[in-house]
């Protein structure tokens, strides 16, 4: 009977190892088979590609209520009315929220499409009218808005338009507004520019500083594309989301289907027709910038809908658990604005979990197994692939199952010697089916429940069974759990419990770092970064202690969309959001990071001035500050050069350059270097020159009875990765860890710091947040607390022509005396225009 399914299925374009899974699927064949029949094809007869493709779909996506309905929309794809995916999908719906047994043609054709067509010429006058209303978007992402612009497509009459018509006119169109894609776009072309840039520039630096440190993220950077400068509106954005693509036609609370209506019944009434949704995160590692765009998706989608998110912590493997975990993931969500409808954790349910498995047991549907590891690999084809076999101990009386069950909850087995597993399909072509483990002996003490437990249920059996329990309606996961989704439904049908719907979108992936969980705390545990919350890593406490602004992350990944493909986002796209928020809000500062004295030949020693300098000059509102100016001030140290030359226009032999807020400019006459032609001080005049300066440089005064410099230890941060794919380097990923990424220096600051420090210690104050310094901080690794963290969170600065900064919170600011506070600030990133600095 199968060699005759997998032969019919050959005929309607299935390659041959397709073919044959699908026959030996128990569930699938014989609804392929039906779907056939009803469209008219005889078991020998050929069928047209799209037809058979078609009638596959429909027998794949066919729901048990849609299921008396086949026959019907099995003849409409014979006979091409229906003749897209969206169409048939469209039927299953359709016949899916059906009530009765009997239904309008009218209502339904309106529903499916049936009879829509579109000319070639009539694609692309929609498709260029789509274009030009959202030609600034388009014009901003480049080719990323391609998922927006086909997700627009699918939202409106284009939906039942050919898709590959549709397809192809996007791509055209986009082409004749852009032009070639280039390393902006495209992910290859990316990697071959940081290639060819590190071959051509060793040790170069994007902010064109010769022999300086890379600053942003090599090429990677270099290749970003800029920032729109539009005014940055996250509401709209996290609208934007939800509201394109496949993800806005997802169903409405009390659409998805069940095997029982009362459980539909009891759904709505506890919900009240709400949606609710959950992040659950597992508490055995810090969150990572992939995450922050989990969190806005699965908080996102409930507040535009006027729903409810949970905090569900999955702590069901007591091995990797600990407090710090659960404290810093709950504070990560608060940070990035998002407020938990409630707090859970799965072993809220332990005692509900057990008695659903003792219950799944006595439906015949799990058993206790005593195979080992290698045996179960085996069973499932083993490294070669090949048949899978049942346990032997799979068709053991149910009541003997629920023995050994009691046995593993008694502690009666050693870890290893006995497992609970589903009766699922060891012949099914989905791995999801292969009889997965659900619980396991464990001898750890767990974080919450100490030693009440020795046996710990699986995420494959948690997650489904808390999601029904705490009534979650809409269960958004990564594209990794698609398989898992037959599965999820699977378990939930056999307990005869309220069924979620699960949907999968693609993970964000950034270049230039690592973020898989193992690789992160090797880097931690290897002592190669100073802990979770080194602000090289890209874990959010990590881009928090670094001075990305929570706004900027969310931002940033909610221009990515949600999509259901995989791709990667050039991390020079969060850079940009980073700067576009900082560029708004952060007060500006003068400070010198490699400083050289200057001393003003024809100013008398006691010089004192006081100039006004604006605390933010796109923004007049911010007021002003008065800082020092007299004899001697320190200048960055390659504002200077020994020679002049025709393309750079600071300090120099022969030419004169501005002082930032200060009258007149200043002209070299001459300067001391040391045994080494290091240039230690330079002496210049400071006269009108009867014509502008060509530019204007910052400088710190050197005026020790008002209390300038402020000296401070300025960490300076360098990409962690030394190219833009670490897993693509010679000898792995390890190997292309920049053993030079993190530079500390002395900074000069300006005395204006002080009076954001001191305004930022009442407002803490203000808000019982203690100040207190994570260098004093135990432990192996001493990452900031929330409250440290907080504590220092308004102390962001742009370092006029330098770059962003904030006080770390290792800083030690006790006490009313700026002298005597120990500040300490990070490098949050370099300005846009670095790249053009060093020629001027």
């Amino acid at each position: 009977m199968t060699d005759a399914l997998e032969a019919r299925f050959l005929k309607i374009g299935l390659n041959e190892e397709k073919a044959r899974e699908t026959a030996g699927n128990k569930k699938l064949a014989p609804t392929l088979a039906e779907a056939l029949d009803h469209a008219g094809f005889a078991a020998d007869a050929e069928v047209p590609k799209q037809t058979g493709f078609l009638l596959y779909q429909l027998a794949t996506l066919i729901t048990k209520n849609a299921t008396q309905h086949l026959a019907f929309i099995a003849k409409e794809v014979g006979a091409e009315r229906l003749t897209t995916n969206e169409q048939v999908a469209a039927a299953v719906k359709f016949f899916d929220k059906l009530k009765t047994d009997t239904f309008e043609t009218a209502d339904y054709e309106t529903e499916c499409g049936v009879g829509v067509s579109f000319t070639d010429d009539e694609v692309a006058a929609q498709v260029a009218e789509m274009i030009e209303a959202n030609k600034a978007k388009v014009e901003a992402d480049r080719y990323r808005s391609l998922g927006f612009l086909l997700g627009q497509a699918r939202n409106s009459p284009l939906r039942w338009a050919n898709p590959l018509t549709v397809k192809t006119q996007v791509d055209d169109q986009l082409a004749a507004l852009l032009g070639p894609k280039d390393e902006r776009d495209d992910p290859k072309l990316l990697k071959k520019k940081a290639k060819e840039s590190a071959a051509a520039t060793p040790g170069g630096s994007p902010d064109g500083k010769k022999g300086g440190k890379k600053d942003g993220k090599g090429a990677a950077a270099a290749a970003a594309a800029p920032a729109a400068e539009a005014k940055i509106d996250p509401e709209a954005m996290l609208k934007s989301m939800f509201f394109e693509g496949e993800i806005a036609r997802l169903h409405k609370p009390g659409e998805n289907p069940q095997t029982d209506p009362k459980l539909m019944e009891e759904h709505l009434k506890a919900t009240g027709g709400k949606v609710v949704t959950r992040f659950p995160p597992e508490p055995n590692g810090f969150l990572h910038i992939g995450h922050a765009k989990a969190i806005n998706i699965d908080f996102g989608y409930a507040q535009v809908h006027d729903g409810v998110c949970y905090l569900r912590f999955d702590d069901t493997n007591p091995d990797a658990e600990e407090k710090r975990y659960f404290d810093t993931i709950e504070e990560t969500v608060r940070w990035l604005g998002f407020a938990p409808f409630k707090i859970t954790y799965s072993s809220d349910y332990f005692g509900k979990l057990y008695d659903l498995a003792v219950q799944l047991i006595k439906y015949d549907k799990a058993y206790v197994c005593h195979c080992s590891g290698e045996e179960i690999f085996e069973q499932r084809g083993g490294a070669a692939k090949g048949p899978r076999t049942e346990c032997v101990h799979r068709n053991r009386p149910i009541e003997e199952s629920v023995r050994e069950f009691e046995k593993m909850r008694q502690g009666r087995y050693a870890e290893g010697e006995a497992i609970l597993r589903m009766k699922m399909d060891m012949t099914s072509g989905n791995p999801q089916f292969w009889d997965l483990a659900a619980y396991r002996i464990k001898y750890t003490p767990h974080y919450r429940t100490a030693n009440d437990w020795c046996i710990y249920p699986t995420y494959d059996y948690t997650h489904c069974l808390v999601d029904s329990l705490e009534n979650i309606t809409h269960s958004l996961c990564t594209l990794e759990f698609r398989q898992s989704r037959e599965s999820y439904y699977w378990l939930v049908d056999a307990l005869k419990l309220y069924k979620p719907v699960q949907w999968e979108s693609g993970r964000l992936n950034i270049n230039n770092t690592v973020m898989s969980k193992r690789k992160l705390n090797k880097l931690v545990a290897d002592g190669i970064v100073k802990g979770w919350d080194d602000p090289r890593m890209y874990t959010i406490v990590a881009l928090r202690r670094r001075g990305f602004p929570a706004l900027a992350i969310n931002t940033f990944v909610r221009s990515t969309g949600v999509t259901t493909s995989n791709s990667l986002t050039e991390v020079g796209r969060l850079d940009n959001y980073v700067r576009s928020v900082l560029n708004d809000s952060a007060p500006r500062l003068f400070a010198v990071l490699d400083p050289v004295k200057v001393t003003v030949s024809n100013l008398p020693e006691n010089h004192l001035e006081w100039v006004e300098v604006a605390n933010n000059p796109r923004d007049p509102a911010a007021g002003v500050r008065k800082l020092p100016f007299t004899k001697s001030f320190y200048i960055e140290r390659d504002d200077f050069r020994t020679e002049s030359s025709a393309d750079f226009y600071r300090l120099a032999p022969g030419q004169s350059v501005g002082l930032l807020s200060v009258k007149l400019p200043i002209t070299y006459e001459s300067h001391q270097v040391d045994a080494d032609g290091k240039v230690t001080e330079i002496t210049v005049k400071y006269a009108a020159t009867g014509k502008k300066p060509k530019t204007y440089i910052h400088w710190v005064a050197h005026a020790p009875k008002q209390g300038s410099p402020v000296r401070a230890e300025a960490r300076v941060y360098h990409p962690l990765f030394r190219s833009a794919f670490p897993d693509d380097a010679e000898g792995g990923w390890l190997n292309d860890v920049d053993q030079d990424s993190l530079q500390v220096v002395e900074a000069l600051i300006e005395t204006g710091i002080h009076a954001h420090i001191e305004a930022n210690k009442k407002a803490m104050a203000k808000a019982k947040i203690a100040y207190s310094s994570s260098a004093d901080n135990d432990g192996k690794h001493r990452e900031a607390s929330d409250a440290q963290l907080r504590s220092v969170e308004g102390l962001k600065f742009q370092f006029t022509r330098v770059g962003y900064f904030c006080v770390d919170p290792d800083s030690k600011l006790d006490g009313n005396k700026p002298a005597d506070w120990k500040i300490v600030v990070n490098k949050t990133i370099g300005l846009k225009e670095d790249a053009n600095k060093a020629a001027k």
